[in-house]
């Protein structure tokens, strides 16, 4: 009797274990599904591009493993990598020719450099600013080696403030100033403030800032206006810095196009001029390191106000002699010249070796104009005669308007 109320008493606990794990068991089932769905789950792509990687470099990112992975990728996928390297210390230029985007498929492509007008207007303003160009620059630090060098610095500055942005807002001015110091500490450009200003101005290969060229220095500056932009670089050699364009390199006006800026990095736009930086590390702010020189070279100020032409004999470099005269008596002003060790003709020549009209040629052409267009005097025609047997009467017309 003992034993069998010992086996109702255990068969009781039986049924209730049951009723307790049946109640966990479709937990339990739901719980082994989810486990058996995240496992049959697709990888991400991350992990399977990790794992690619590893295997490819051998867990090797030298030179030589990074060699391994570029040998397997296409150009297009390694112009691509290179233009998004943040390492990359060179200008991203892509290996597209020089004016690329001016090419058209209607006509023979010209040799010009880019577009201008409401066409580069339209084309500037679709080219967004590049996320994240903006870098900050550190101010600039103007220690001179004499007061006469301190000066020289002002002029060359002020002159680049005055004749690239004499008519933009003060902020506009302040930027060209920082693009101008930001180059003095650019291992790229020269280490002092004239070097920068006037680079180029004594070759015959054209100038960075087209003010040293063109002439424009034989122009009185405006009084007003000069002064301006003197405090503006007195403002920037004592260390103010343009914060909204940063480390900017290069600028142009927005009615231009140049075919360098889709390779550079776009920051922003002040008044009429938009700001670029170098892509990649040599855009950082790390990278301006070159120290500033404290002696600035003496400028031949008479020199660079005259409009030089771009032609020049290559024993002497001189300019050469004018071109109308050469051209007006049927000729080709053409020089060989040497510029970076590459022989090059340069020079204007007739077009289609027609020479230039002379002033008498233009005298003769404007007289034959006149006599063409000059109404002609005609003669009355005679009366022809009667015919036999007809008498001519006169007819009197009655009513019409007298002349």
């Amino acid at each position: 009797m003992f034993f069998s109320f010992a086996k109702i008493a255990d068969w009781s606990r039986v049924k209730t274990l049951v009723r307790r794990y049946g109640a966990a068991a479709p937990a339990a089932l739901a719980a082994l599904g989810v486990a058996m769905a995240a496992s049959s789950m697709a990888r991400p792509d991350a992990d399977r591009t990790a794992e690619a990687v590893a295997r490819i470099t051998e867990g090797d990112l030298s030179a030589r493993g990074l060699q391994a992975l570029s040998a397997r990728m296409d150009p297009a996928q390694l112009a691509l990598a290179a233009r998004f390297d943040p390492n990359e210390t060179r200008a991203a230029v892509l290996g597209l020719t020089p004016g690329w985007e001016s090419l058209t498929l209607a006509g023979r492509p010209t040799l010009e450099l880019g577009v201008n007008g409401l066409d580069a207007q339209k084309r500037n303003a679709a080219m967004p600013a590049a996320i994240g160009a903006l870098r900050p620059a550190a101010p600039f630090v103007f220690n001179t080696a004499t007061p006469a060098d301190r000066a020289r610095a002002l002029r060359c500055l002020t002159q680049g403030v005055y004749y690239e942005a004499a008519l933009e807002s003060t902020e506009g001015q302040e930027a060209v100033a920082q693009v101008i110091l930001n180059r003095v500490r650019d291992p790229n450009y020269p280490n002092t403030v004239c070097g920068v200003v006037f680079e180029g101005a004594e070759r015959n290969t054209g100038c960075q800032f087209s003010f040293t060229c063109d002439g424009a220095l034989a122009q009185v500056p405006v009084g007003w206006a000069w002064n301006r932009a003197r405090v503006v670089a007195e403002r920037a050699l004592s260390g103010y810095v343009a914060t909204k364009v940063g480390t900017a390199t290069h600028y142009h006006a927005d009615y231009v196009h140049p075919w360098w800026a889709p390779t550079l990095g776009k920051i922003t736009q002040i008044g009429a001029h938009i700001f670029y930086r170098w892509k990649g590390l040599a855009g950082e702010t790390a990278s301006f390191k070159q120290t500033y020189a404290g002696r600035e070279p003496t400028i031949d100020e008479a020199r660079f106000a005259r409009q030089r032409l771009i032609t020049a004999s290559a024993a002497t470099g001189e300019v050469g002699p004018d071109d109308a005269t050469v051209l007006a008596e049927g000729g080709m002003n053409m020089r060989t010249v040497e510029i970076d060790g590459q022989t090059r003709v340069v020079g204007v020549a007739s077009l289609g070796g027609r020479r230039q009209a002379t002033p008498a040629d233009i005298a003769a052409i404007n007289a034959r104009l006149r006599a063409f267009e000059a109404p002609p005097i005609v003669a009355p025609a005679p009366a022809a005669p009667a015919p036999a047997g007809v008498t001519v009467m006169d007819v009197e017309e009655v009513g019409r308007p007298a002349n």
